[in-house]
């Protein structure tokens, strides 16, 4: 039962990140995506710091050094590299090349590096679901092909990549609440520098505490400890494509909460993501499936 949830629990996860975009419209717009990024981080890091202490399972004696500081500085390292990529190439380019290169940069990570070949159904999803995120985005106007922003994006998905493979391997045997909250209190004081350099005055407003709450709590506390939760029974590789419903969830909140608009393509856009997502969760709905997915991973 547990093995059959842990999809579920990283789409709860990606849903939660999905309403990043929607958040940051609401926050005041003298706060730069940096600095949100950061506050993001802190917030996460001292709420997941505080529930473990409460729950009293924090165990630092078993967690490797080496893999954990690895953990930290890959998801430090894609908050502002995955802000400025937007801003720099616009939010279509900069979801599309960051999100979607993840899924491949996963596999091809675990492919060379932990010899785990990914299955036919996973090459068939990650597609579907890539080729849905560029019909989604298709209908924005503010693009802008720039060579550093793609590569920031691109940085963005290799270190997402790192961060969910490097994960995968601290949570096994191991409290996912405490991993979490140790990874990400690291990750917080590593980016700590950004909350000095740009204008914090925007945070002591109500809709700065209101986002930054919103963004710390749920879309990096909860929502990394659900992913963490699923990495025990679900592979890196296979995490990462599953994630992809976050663009799919900003979509939706923004036709409903915002007012955009989305053409028929984009429509077709959430169509094939649907499909990449729900043939890579199929696998999972029995057990014998689930045994010969996981063999066919190896």
């Amino acid at each position: 039962m547990k093995g059959k949830l842990s999809p579920l629990l990283i789409l709860l996860a990606a849903m939660l990140w999905g309403t990043t975009g929607t958040t940051q419209a609401f926050a005041p717009e003298t706060a730069h995506p940096i600095a949100i990024g950061a506050t993001r981080l802190a917030v996460g890091g001292i709420f997941l710091g505080l529930m473990v202490l409460l729950i009293g399972k924090l165990d630092l004696k078993h967690l490797p050094i080496k893999t954990t500081i690895l953990a930290s500085l890959s998801m430090a390292l894609y908050q502002p590299l995955f802000f400025s990529a937007v801003s720099i190439t616009g939010v279509a380019i900069g979801t599309v090349v960051a999100i979607g290169s993840a899924p491949i940069l996963s596999g091809l990570i675990e492919w060379l590096y932990l010899k785990k070949r990914p299955a036919k159904v996973w090459w068939c999803s990650t597609f579907l679901s890539i080729i849905g995120c560029l019909l989604l985005f298709s209908n924005n106007e503010s693009v802008n092909v720039d060579p550093v922003g793609i590569t920031m994006a691109l940085g963005a998905g290799v270190s997402f990549a790192v961060y969910a493979l490097v994960s995968s391997t601290l949570v096994e045997g191991r409290s996912s609440l405490s991993v979490v909250a140790v990874v990400f209190t690291l990750s917080a004081i590593w980016l700590s520098p950004f909350l000095f350099i740009f204008d914090m005055s925007w945070i002591l407003s109500f809709r700065g505490i209101g986002a930054s709450l919103q963004l710390g709590i749920m879309t990096t506390g909860i929502a990394y400890f659900l992913f963490a939760k699923g990495l025990i029974h679900v592979s890196a590789s296979t995490a990462v494509t599953l994630t992809l419903a976050e663009p799919l969830t900003a979509a939706v909140l923004g036709v409903f909460l915002l007012g955009e608009y989305l053409n028929i393509i984009s429509w077709l856009g959430i169509l094939f993501l649907l499909l990449g997502i729900g043939i890579l969760i199929w696998p999972f709905r029995t057990p014998a499936n689930e045994k010969e997915l996981s063999i066919a991973q190896k």
